[in-house]
């Protein structure tokens, strides 16, 4: 271990990386978080690792580079690949309507007209956020547990199921496919489409399907309760502290926000996974040669990336942005200086996450058990870009994972 500007790191000091512990470093300071956990890779070899701060600020414990994180919307694009598996082996199209695979029971309030437009949304909608549901408009259906259950008459915090079934009653936004909007409940949808056209669970399926091959051993479904912690996860701390508790046994009692104002196991394939920064690099590496990905033909990589039809993401004359988000995947195309990247980013009460994936061979994920206002993303991956020597050595994946 070693201290730097009065921050405690952990993980094997990479002399021509130093500008990325830096990096990194400067954020905590300047944002106050407590700790942190970095992996970078090149050519699908992981060159740095690291973990900055306290994982665990009552115990003292170092946060270390394969400390274990929630994830947040990282999970998005594992979902992705797990869906694109199902499309490869030939058990799903990404044209399919996705209630026509669910078979949902809508709950209607009285008065209310079951609204047809959502017989078209596709799977492929789900993914790219073009569903037709817009959360700034009627809020995210995840973040309403407890007046989901009652509604529906079942104990809070609400389950997958019951959530699906009550926005099976309400109206969309938009027309399916004609206009983005952000998406936790699509993508909560499509966990439950895994779990139809496998027989297993969501978590199961992943694990076997996607992090097995890769060696990812570690990655787990997220649990909300702090008795529940897994081994090697930090402690979460949040900007503000206090919120309702959505679960029946301490309904409306003022709990630590990350461990019971929401409920983590049902945003599962939307939000829920623990991983370390090495095990998102492994898994961000795996599509840098479609020809040879563990768990992907080239067509599967490809469509992960993939421009949505039109109009979205296009401007008012027709003509398509550099950036959209495709398949799981916000991508910028190249354009002037920048090389072409591939990111997901996300935040809970008390972590935020960037997983990113360059043009140039480098993936970098980066890990806080805090959730400050802010990205760090341009800050760290403009220290990538500055990197005037890659380190010739390389360290041990199975170290990590």
């Amino acid at each position: 271990m070693e201290m730097k500007k009065g921050i405690l790191m952990t993980g094997r000091a990479v002399p021509e990386l130093a500008g990325l512990d830096d990096a990194v470093i400067a954020w905590m300071a300047e944002k106050n978080v407590p700790g942190a956990s970095l992996a970078v890779a090149r050519n699908n070899r992981l060159v740095l690792a690291r973990g900055y701060g306290w994982g665990d600020l009552q115990s003292l414990a170092p946060a270390q580079p394969g400390s274990l994180f929630r994830i947040a919307s990282i999970t998005k694009p594992i979902t992705s690949a797990a869906i694109m598996r199902l499309v490869q082996d030939g058990r799903l199209s990404l044209s399919d309507r996705v209630f026509d695979l669910l078979k949902v029971e809508p709950y209607l309030e009285p008065g209310a007209e079951f609204d047809e437009r959502l017989r078209a949304v596709t799977v492929l909608q789900c993914l790219n956020h073009t569903g037709g549901w817009d959360r700034s408009k009627s809020g995210d259906p995840m973040a309403k547990s407890v007046a989901i259950a009652q509604a529906l008459h079942v104990q809070p915090p609400a389950e997958p199921e019951h959530i699906i079934r009550w926005m099976a009653g309400r109206r969309l936004e938009a027309d399916p496919g004609k206009a983005y909007a952000y998406s936790n409940f699509g993508y909560c949808i499509l966990g439950r489409i895994i779990e139809s056209l496998s027989g297993v669970s969501y978590e199961r399926y992943v694990k076997e399907q996607i992090l097995d091959p890769l060696g990812v051993r570690r990655m787990q479904i997220g649990r909300t309760l702090p008795k529940f912690r897994a081994d090697g996860e930090v402690a979460y701390y949040p900007a503000n502290d206090l919120a309702p508790s959505v679960f029946a046994d301490s309904l409306g009692c003022r709990i630590p926000k990350p461990y019971g104002s929401f409920y983590l196991e049902a945003m599962d394939s939307h939000g829920a996974w623990i991983a370390s920064a090495p095990e998102l690099v492994r898994f961000g590496s795996a599509f840098n040669d479609p020809d040879n990905c563990p768990i992907l033909h080239r067509r599967g990589v490809e469509a992960m990336f993939e421009r949505p039809p039109a109009p979205v993401w296009h401007d008012a004359a027709g003509n398509p942005q550099p950036s959209f988000y495709a398949n799981g995947w916000m991508v910028d195309l190249p354009h002037e200086t920048r090389i072409e990247r591939h990111n997901h980013s996300g935040m809970l009460d008390g972590t935020t996450t960037t997983l990113l994936r360059r043009g140039d061979g480098v993936c970098w994920a980066l890990l806080f058990n805090s959730s400050p206002p802010g990205t760090a993303l341009e800050r760290l991956d403009k220290a990538v870009s500055e990197v005037k020597q890659w380190p010739g050595d390389a360290l041990e994946w199975g170290e990590y994972l």
